[in-house]
């Protein structure tokens, strides 16, 4: 007989129109539930997933934990996917996808045995491609998920997913949804089986979801009732790993190749703090695993392995699908804000515990000196500007001017005074940017030293018929005084913008944070446009002469900055431009008043590449993305690359996710002025009109943005590490070391321009280390991964977009190939 599968299941949200303490007490009467209707009827199975949800149970009821433990070894619960949650599957990182699996396969194979094949994510709000690498370097063969619901381009319900560097998996679409009415099981049974009735076997999924209930005793019986009935199908309870192995034995499936996006394209940027928190805590931890895993193997500290898995599991439960994506009530949003808070505030101590052990051996400072340290976590050398902040070791009440200088082993380096954070106006505290390359993976040692001026520098660039025209021997960057926005960027005598790049755009938007009704935003309503000298002089909070709203701020050896301040509506912005005399990178940064509803907040780089292709950074892979003004989702950077010109502009951020790009203008998605947790239901309001009801983003939000342009090939060489360095940003701190102990010289390096150290971290039980590596171009190359404290020197290579895995057993010095989760 042909066979249908039925997948019972409780999709349960940790959190979503509830806080996460609601979403505990329903796992656990559903969890009590469900085991009942397993111990009562036989040959049912229950299914469910998400690593969370088990922990709860096992916290807040032991004896039921146990009874699911029993179920499990008789067959009759069934784990399920394997993961600590179900996340977003669009902003994660890749190493973040792989702490979903490992922490979640790690629960499951210690508490029950468990070892899932099929990966599912259910509810999860589009996915992308590069998962389906992880998927098999994880050990999943199939996966299983239901968005975008409406997606044409798909072969088959059942097909072959595609992924980077070759991976596939066998992949399923559910239809009908993950869940049933109450009692209503049967009836979507039958449907299935007469809109299927060809089809050699299937897959229905079944339960009361959405929040918990899972299996009644109503559908069970008539579920019953129905297998009796079934001539031509024998209707089975099943698993997902059954139903892929009876798809297997079916024939060939068709493939495809690319995302399964776009879906629900507002949770890109709705609730645009908790997915900056998020990517900031990404960066932290992963910055701060590198630093504690050098210190740890130089005997410096002991790796602090319960305080990370801590700060971890902030992150990934951060990463829920209705939590990073912004979907989900003020509540929650709040609630989320001081996870990741707390996550950072772990990693926080832990990044500083690793700087002072990493400083050991550092010689005392000079008299005079000021000693800057800075540690590079990366295991490549990085060139940037770097900022740091000390005291003056006494108040100068005079009228001179204290000058920081940076010098390193003696030799001077460019570098000059800016605004430190404190206000208070007196010469004492200082705050230097200077220009330098720091060696890999190492304590890199700079000293500050003072020489004394009649009084504080100005500012030398001015503004010229207009405008302010700042150039190198690589960059000319022209910013209107008129407008505030940037009218040429020309690297090396090619200009790549057009006039009025950087302009914030005003698009209409509504109540919906998942905006179910479109894939695309606009159209335009407004522009932020230039204060006049009284309304800016005001908002900048200056009372003395007014002030121009276009003003040059900081100017140096180092760079020149300029800020404008711009307005509209009820909302204003500073907009602040960094320009390097040496370099053709730029920074750009916004600090955004925002109070405007249904309205959304856009920034405009409009490149001159008519026929530009625009790509952006995915999990461990680059996505194509689409150029018809649809919005997208990237990463940690979006490119506009010109085959036919050979050239590119690459835009590096530091926590923004949606975009969209027509016609040579990229245009950045910056936040939303959406309702909480609200979306059409037939003809109804989407927001009830009888009260006031707060809005998403509302206050205050910076960004900050890098863009640099070149030769296509180089810029596709760069991009990745560049985004890498931006994000996960060395550590600066002015610091008197003891001189005691022997300086720790390069500890990990990887001798090739391209190849990302992924993770560097102690593996979850053993002694040993895990290096990941991974390939972002596309194109396959080697690196010599070198670690001389150790005496290791390997030669690895990659395909391209390949992630490979390596363990460092720190006794025998062996650097071996591991599997991505380890075990």
């Amino acid at each position: 007989m042909k066979r249908l599968h039925l997948l019972s299941n409780a999709h349960l949200d940790p959190v979503w129109q509830w806080e996460w303490e609601e979403g505990a007490a329903a796992a656990v009467s559903t969890f009590r539930a469900a085991a009942e209707f397993c111990e009562e009827f036989g040959g049912y199975v229950f299914n469910h997933n998400e690593a969370i949800l088990y922990k709860w149970v096992e916290e807040y009821e032991p004896a039921l934990f146990e009874r699911i433990r029993l179920l499990v070894r008789q067959g009759k619960w069934h784990i399920m996917g394997g993961w600590y949650l179900q996340p977003d599957c669009n902003m994660l990182s890749g190493e973040s996808f792989v702490r979903q699996i490992l922490l979640g396969k790690s629960y499951f194979r210690e508490k029950f045995g468990a070892e899932p094949t099929t990966a599912i994510n259910f509810d999860s709000f589009g996915h992308t491609r590069g998962l389906v690498q992880i998927l098999q370097l994880a050990g999943y063969d199939s996966y299983i998920f239901m968005r975008p619901d409406e997606f044409d381009v798909l072969p088959a319900q059942d097909f072959i997913w595609c992924g980077f560097n070759g991976s596939e998996v066998m992949a399923h679409k559910i239809q009908g949804g993950y869940n049933t009415l109450l009692g209503k099981a049967h009836e979507k049974i039958a449907r299935w089986l007469e809109e299927n009735s060809d089809a050699q076997t299937g897959l229905v999924l079944w339960g009361v979801g959405n929040h918990g209930g899972g299996p009644s005793r109503m559908d069970l019986t008539r579920i019953a009732e129905r297998m009796e009935q079934s001539e031509t199908f024998e209707i089975v309870h099943s698993t997902p790993e059954r139903y892929f192995r009876d798809l297997k034995q079916a024939g060939p499936l068709p493939r495809f190749e690319g995302d399964l996006n776009p879906r629900f394209v507002g949770c890109y940027t709705s609730m645009i703090r908790i997915k900056q928190r998020h990517r900031r805590l990404e960066n932290e931890l992963y910055m701060t695993e590198k630093m504690l895993s050098a210190a740890a193997l130089l005997n410096l500290l002991d790796y602090p392995s319960a305080e990370l898995h801590e700060a971890m599991r902030d992150l990934l439960t951060a990463q829920f699908h209705d939590i990073l994506p912004g979907s989900s009530v003020q509540p929650a949003e709040e609630a989320s804000l001081r996870l990741l808070d707390h996550g950072l505030e772990i990693a926080a101590r832990l990044k500083a515990r690793a700087f002072f052990a990493l400083a050991a051996g550092q010689p005392k400072a000079e008299l005079k000196e000021y000693p800057v340290l800075v540690y590079n976590p990366h295991p490549y050398p990085v060139r940037g500007v770097f900022e740091c902040e000390f005291m003056l070791e006494d108040q100068n009440w005079e009228e001179q001017f204290s000058l920081p200088v940076v010098y390193r082993d003696g030799k001077r380096l460019p570098s000059q005074p800016e605004k430190e954070m404190s206000n208070l106006n007196l010469d004492w505290r200082k705050r230097v940017a200077f220009e330098a390359e720091l060696a890999p993976s190492s304590m890199n040692r700079f000293d500050c030293r003072i020489e004394m001026l009649e009084r504080k520098p100005v500012p030398e660039l001015r503004e010229r018929d207009g405008r302010y025209v700042f150039q190198t021997e690589d960059l000319n960057v022209v910013i209107h005084a008129r407008t505030g926005l940037m009218d040429e960027y020309a690297v090396r005598g090619v200009s790549y913008l057009r006039p009025d790049a950087f302009a914030p755009l005003v698009v209409r938007d509504n109540e919906d944070p998942w905006r179910m009704d479109t894939d695309a935003f606009g159209p335009v309503i407004g522009r932020f446009e230039l204060m006049d000298a009284e309304e800016g002089t005001e908002f900048s909070g200056v009372k003395q002469a007014p002030l121009p709203s276009v003003r040059v701020i900081e100017d140096g050896e180092v760079r020149t900055v300029v800020e404008s301040v711009l307005r509209y509506g009820q909302s204003a912005i500073c907009l602040t431009y960094r320009l390097p005399k040496r370099g053709t990178e730029i920074e750009v940064q916004l600090r955004v008043y925002w109070n405007e509803k249904d309205k959304m907040l856009k920034l405009s780089i409009p490149t001159l590449f008519a026929d530009g292709k625009y790509r952006g950074q995915t999990a461990f892979g680059i996505s194509e993305l689409a150029g018809n003004g649809e919005e997208a989702v990237a990463q940690k950077w979006v490119a506009v690359e010109s085959a036919g010109l050979g050239r590119a502009l690459t835009c590096i951020n530091d926590g923004i996710y949606g975009s969209d790009y027509r016609a040579g203008e990229i245009r950045l998605s910056l936040l939303r002025g959406a309702g909480y947790c609200a979306h059409p239901i037939l003809d109804r309001p989407i927001l009830v009109q009888d009260r006031f009801l707060p809005r998403m983003d509302q206050g205050e939000r910076s960004y900050t943005f890098w863009l640099n342009a070149g030769e296509l090939d180089e810029r596709r060489r760069l991009v990745d590490r560049e985004a890498i360095f931006h994000n996960e940003r060395p550590y600066a701190l002015s610091f008197f070391p003891s001189g005691n102990g022997q300086p720790a010289g390069t500890f990990l390096e990887l001798e090739d321009d391209t190849v990302q150290l992924s993770a560097f971290k102690k593996e979850e039980r053993g002694d040993g280390y895990i290096v990941r590596l991974f390939e972002p171009t596309g194109f396959s190359g080697s690196t010599v991964v070198s670690i001389p404290s150790l005496g290791v020197r390997e030669e690895v290579r990659l395909n391209g977009f390949e992630c490979r895995t390596f363990r460092l057993d720190p006794r025998t010095r062996a650097f071996t190939e591991a599997p991505l989760c380890e075990i």
